[in-house]
């Protein structure tokens, strides 16, 4: 007896729907119609690192899946000498003591953190305070929660700081989670010591936890390293930090971030993962502590292969007439577009005249209006020719 399908149908769950929509798919898009017409298209809209993993990271990880421990399951929380890895790090960097078993958790690179978050802390009806622009995936984390946001503008007048003292008592009352992001995506402002203790002080009263996305923590500018928010007296209290070797090493593709701070936080997350993963692969654990604790000197030069970037093609920016700030950290630069276009018009306009990618600012939030977002990867000769293309179309004199 034959049967028929025909009437078979899938129904997605309610939640579904209420995913946000993957705003940046639709510039991936207009990118590759570009690139599969044939034109040299200089694509400065992404996010992804241009640069290979340092090569002893990669020797690391060869010598590592020759090793039959690592083709076993590995601990469902990760092994202890990585966890001590990024302990040693912070110590180093930031004078921050942290108790590999109780205070660090891997995750499978930073957004898995970022989005599970919510879900582990909010229940429906609770606010998350999130910054607008900001990180797109944060979104996604409370979505899932079934959870609502509530923005904190970004503004350049604020040096793209939130303003605490403009959340109202009702928001506050609310909230039960916010998350901040320095050096920061998109608008590649950094934040003061000063501003963390501010948030230290203004999550311990409200009863809310700070969640610190630091991805981008191993790139500052001019000589200053970029602050943790748990170098602030009282942030282990009061939240964690989510940091990720993605930027950092370029190993966006290895999947590799952690959780850092308080313990009850991070054992929340490692609950949940118990419920999802094993753990990372083995050789990958392991080639991660080699980048951790082998010399930095691989960080010190992606840094200053980011500045000499940054310092051409803003140089190039003055001769056509751009005016804009340079960025003290992340390898990304915010600039303002011209009068008479929005962000995505503007993006539109210079991906078809010019053949080059940029990524409108709002869609990293309202406050992303009258923006783009540049980065710096691609070099110095391409990052130049971009500016070269689009002083062409003479919208700056």
């Amino acid at each position: 007896m034959s049967r028929t399908f025909d009437h078979f149908h899938i129904e997605p769950s309610d939640l579904m729907p209420q995913l946000p929509t993957q705003f940046f798919a639709t510039l991936v898009s207009k990118v590759n119609r570009q690139i599969g017409s044939g034109h040299d298209v200089i694509n400065l809209g992404q996010g992804n690192p241009d640069q290979p993993t340092p090569p002893h990271i990669v020797a690391s990880l060869k010598e590592a899946a020759d090793n039959p421990l690592y083709h076993k399951y590995s601990p469902f929380t990760g092994f202890h000498f990585l966890k001590e890895a990024v302990a040693q790090r912070y110590k180093e960097d930031y004078d921050v003591d942290l108790d590999p078993e109780t205070e660090v958790a891997i995750l499978f690179g930073g957004k898995t953190g970022l989005v599970q978050l919510p879900q582990i802390l909010l229940n429906p009806g609770d606010v998350c305070l999130v910054p607008d622009p900001g990180y797109p995936d944060y979104w996604s984390g409370v979505a899932l929660a079934r959870a609502e946001m509530k923005f904190m503008p970004l503004l350049e007048t604020n040096r793209f700081l939130p303003d605490y003292d403009a959340i109202s008592q009702a928001d506050r009352d609310k909230a039960k989670l916010m998350f901040l992001n320095y050096p920061n995506n998109p608008t590649s402002a950094v934040a003061p010591i000063s501003f963390y203790k501010d948030t230290v002080n203004f999550a311990a009263e409200n009863g809310i936890v700070v969640a610190s996305d630091f991805a981008y923590g191993a790139i500052g500018f001019d000589g200053a390293r970029p602050v943790s928010f748990l170098q602030a007296e009282g942030a282990k209290e009061i939240g964690i930090e989510f940091y990720t070797l993605s930027k950092t090493y370029n190993m966006a593709g290895w999947r590799v971030g952690f959780a850092l701070g308080n313990s009850n936080i991070i054992s929340l997350i490692n609950m949940l993962q118990d419920h999802i993963y094993v753990s990372l692969f083995g050789g990958i654990q392991a080639a991660a502590a080699t980048a951790l604790t082998s010399s930095q000197d691989c960080v010190h030069d992606l840094v200053a292969k980011y500045q000499s970037r940054r310092d051409a093609f803003f140089g190039s920016l003055a001769e056509i007439g751009w005016d804009a700030q340079k960025p003290a950290g992340s390898f990304f630069s915010w600039l303002p577009v011209p009068q008479g276009f929005t962000s995505v018009s503007f993006a539109d306009l210079l991906l078809e005249e010019a053949k080059v990618a940029v990524a409108p600012g709002i869609g990293f939030g309202h406050h992303g209006e009258g923006y783009v977002r540049i980065g710096l990867l691609s070099d110095e000769e391409r990052m130049r020719e971009a500016a070269y293309r689009i002083g062409k179309l003479n919208l700056f004199k």
